[in-house]
């Protein structure tokens, strides 16, 4: 992992994850198409959930923006490799990351930011795992995308530390516990933001 990594994941990608992704990247492009239309989403009901806060409102709308053109470049890219759209079960990874968090203010607000720049964080280490052991196309694709989770990480971690200076670490680090079990543990399907597959397949090609 890189230092901004490990400020904030407690655990890194197993590799037979990386393994697995690796050989079956064509049906990871469908979750992967999933999970920007959920950050973009994420990032809206957060800017409706606190219309006061100017500075979460901007930030977060460039950055819904931003999930959005990512999201209509994984479908471009998908289209350019013939890789068909297929319906997929949820993992487990969104709604065991939403299980702990406080439903009310003022630690709701707090959680929802943290909980984003774990996602965020988790996103940029596995497309910087991924990038060199991918066809160039999609691998030069994660490459960039890596440096655009950076970024995405960052600015919830700061918005996250102005909203409760004094608790943001602490918190961070319980929640960060319970994210690196869901990324690390043995998991019955692979997605983006799953455990190394039970039955992990040698990569091809």
């Amino acid at each position: 992992m890189t230092d901004g990594e490990k400020e904030i994941l407690l655990a890194p990608t197993p590799q037979g994850w990386v393994q697995a992704a690796a050989g079956r990247w064509r049906e990871l492009l469908n979750d992967h198409a999933q999970c920007e239309k959920k950050a973009a989403s994420s990032a809206l009901a957060l800017m409706f959930s606190y219309p006061e806060d100017r500075r979460l409102a901007t930030a977060l709308s460039r950055l819904a923006r931003e999930e959005l053109r990512h999201f209509e470049q994984v479908q471009k890219l998908m289209a350019a490799l013939e890789v068909p759209f297929e319906r997929q079960r949820p993992g487990r990874y969104a709604s065991g990351l939403r299980a702990p968090l406080r439903t009310a203010d003022p630690g709701r607000k707090l959680d929802l930011l943290l909980t984003g720049a774990l996602i965020e964080a988790r996103s940029c280490e596995r497309f910087r795992l991924l990038a060199p052991r991918l066809p160039p196309q999609v691998g030069g694709f994660y490459a960039q995308l890596a440096h655009s989770e950076a970024r995405h990480f960052e600015q919830y971690l700061e918005l996250a530390q102005q909203a409760a200076a004094l608790q943001w670490r602490r918190r961070l680090r319980e929640l960060a516990e319970n994210e690196a079990q869901l990324a690390t543990a043995p998991d019955a399907q692979l997605r983006f933001h799953s455990g190394a597959p039970v039955h992990v397949p040698q990569p091809v090609g």
